[in-house]
């Protein structure tokens, strides 16, 4: 598996878009700094994902993922590819017994799966809008990550990277 947090949140971010010629688009930007953090974990062979939406990026909020994690995937033994945060290294991170925590390489984003997940929201759900509030902002979060997870195919497509394969 593959586990990554994601900061989401009401800093608009202005994206090319289309129009028929001779039309000059008009895309809404906004300015406020309010976030929430999108914990997620893919098993990319299996097209599974666990997410939590959270409100920090923090140990104590890794702990509660991995805690999920763990009872999600209970019938399994995990080997979780992290990056090399902060609270991935912690002392005082909990990690369940049925999983060892694998960190990737420092600054080498473009090996961690979950990366793509966090652009294929961003681009298909909050591109170009504006979001009234916070609320607004975890339902539209909520909305991209059951729709990716009820797609086991789509999130295979994504996050199955060759090194991730394992073969016997």
């Amino acid at each position: 598996m593959a586990a990554d947090e994601g900061r989401f949140g009401r800093l608009g971010e202005i994206r090319a878009c289309w129009c028929p010629p001779g039309i000059r688009p008009v895309v809404p930007k906004q300015q406020v700094r309010e976030y929430v953090y999108a914990y997620a974990a893919v098993a990319p062979q299996l097209g599974r994902m666990t997410a939590l939406i959270l409100p920090y990026a923090n140990t104590q909020m890794m702990n509660l993922f991995l805690k999920q994690v763990s009872e999600d995937f209970a019938e399994y033994f995990i080997i979780m590819q992290v990056d090399r945060a902060a609270w991935h290294r912690s002392k005082s991170l909990q990690i369940p017994e049925n999983i060892r925590l694998l960190a990737q390489p420092s600054h080498s984003p473009e090996l961690m799966p979950v990366e793509h997940i966090w652009e294929d929201i961003r681009e298909n759900y909050f591109y170009n809008r504006i979001l009234k509030s916070m609320d607004k902002v975890v339902d539209t979060l909520c909305q991209g990550l059951v729709e990716l997870s009820a797609a086991p195919e789509r999130l295979r497509s994504l996050t199955y990277f060759p090194h991730l394969r394992i073969s016997c």
